[in-house]
């Protein structure tokens, strides 16, 4: 496993680099990635032998840290050095404009279909979503009791 990470991109012919932080398309990944989205799915869905979603979360974040970790590393062996403003930069620009979609779509869409009392709640869910909180948001709203009863946020998944 670390023979793949630590070889130079010239000695994996099955993979084809797209430039620097870039590890090309891995159809290996995509299927991990493919079985991952099933189990959740499934698990959803209520089929009985499937359960536990978090299964298929935690596929995710296997290749998730299986990649970061070659980013990283690759970096390393090029620079010397790793910049993590630069890692995140990369993150954000893959990762805000289709949250940023997320989340316009969820309070319009709560806006048209959910009653009008749990309008301000979500966009209270989208403002913190927007920032990278809504993890500390739900965590608190959990512990309310006056709030146990509550539905769940239509961003708890962001």
């Amino acid at each position: 496993m670390l023979d793949v990470i630590n070889a130079p991109a010239r000695e994996l012919p099955q993979q084809r680099t797209r430039g620097a932080g870039h590890l090309g398309f891995r159809p290996d990944i995509e299927g991990l990635r493919a079985v991952a989205v099933t189990l959740v799915v499934l698990a959803h869905a209520g089929v009985g032998r499937v359960e536990g979603g978090y299964v298929g979360v935690d596929v995710f974040f296997v290749i998730s840290g299986f990649l970061i970790t070659g980013l990283l590393l690759g970096e390393h062996r090029r620079t010397g050095t790793i910049s993590l403003p630069r890692f995140y930069a990369r993150r954000a620009m893959r990762l805000l404009p289709v949250a940023t979609v997320v989340v316009l779509a969820t309070v319009a869409a709560a806006w048209l279909w959910l009653p009008a009392t749990r309008f301000k709640a979500i966009t209270v869910d989208a403002l913190f979503s927007t920032f990278y909180g809504i993890n500390w948001r739900l965590g608190s709203e959990g512990i309310d009791y006056m709030n146990a009863t509550a539905d769940p946020s239509p961003l708890q998944h962001l």
